[in-house]
């Protein structure tokens, strides 16, 4: 069953507790407990971003944060990562409520880079196709522009993702420079593909994730990890996610 949401969700990220987690060789802090404390806090959604080397999250998480989640009417898992056919075959066993498609290789420190719809039309197709014959709602990872999203309805995903480093980068500098593209892809997709949703996520953090809200409504959730949880050491954890909830609600008042 698909759950909605009135307002931007908020996913957050719990990569970077687990690589806390991890650092010791330990369970603390025990990745189960510090996500439903998130959601406990304000939290719409667990984002998670597992790599095949497991320096962060691990596979043997994935089901736990499900069964968390799954106590809760209105939490969504997301879990992020490149299709290969490990990845694929987990995910479909875990069935989270999204899946969240990223082009880049399993060495890589973060994603830095949206899907090329054009080149990649047919591999896309195939693996959403396995993953929305499961019931999995899935999102992949798109840069802000236009010239490689014409195979979206070949593609069929449910939603884009939107890769908001370049807004983030540039926000200080000029932040009606730094959103233009964003506004331009975000036109695009409505006018070619409306029924296509979107998503954001990528260095949001609490200075530019108010403005962009503002200006492209459309966007249904944000995952927002390394900011809030380095906005953490300074606020702690629940003044933080209160921090980002009354941004990600706003546009609703």
């Amino acid at each position: 069953m698909v759950k909605k949401f009135n307002m931007t969700a908020l996913s957050i990220n719990v990569n970077k507790f687990a690589l806390i987690r991890n650092a010791r060789g330990a369970d603390m802090p025990n990745l189960v407990g510090i996500s439903k404390k998130c959601i406990e806090y304000g939290a719409d959604g667990i984002t998670v971003h597992p790599r095949p080397d497991e320096r962060h999250v691990k596979f043997s998480d994935l089901q736990e944060l499900k069964n968390l989640t799954s106590n809760y009417d209105k939490i969504e898992f997301n879990i992020e990562g490149y299709p290969s056919d490990d990845f694929i075959k987990r995910v479909i066993n875990v069935s989270p409520d999204q899946v969240t498609l990223v082009p880049d290789p399993p060495e890589a420190l973060t994603s830095s880079f949206g899907w090329n719809c054009e080149e990649n039309k047919n591999f896309l197709s195939d693996i959403i196709k396995k993953f929305r014959d499961n019931d999995i709602r899935v999102s992949i990872f798109i840069n802000p522009s236009s010239e490689t999203l014409s195979n979206l309805d070949t593609i069929k995903p449910d939603r884009v993702e939107l890769y908001t480093y370049d807004y983030a980068k540039n926000y200080n500098e000029n932040k009606n420079l730094a959103i233009k593209p964003y506004l331009e892809v975000t036109n695009y997709l409505k006018k070619e593909f409306p029924h296509i949703l979107l998503n954001a996520g990528h260095d949001l953090n609490l200075d530019n994730l108010d403005y962009i809200l503002e200006n492209i409504s459309e966007i249904k959730e944000v995952s927002i990890g390394h900011a809030l949880v380095c906005d953490s050491i300074d606020f702690g954890l629940k003044e933080t996610i209160e921090k980002y909830k009354k941004i990600t609600q706003r546009k609703n008042d």
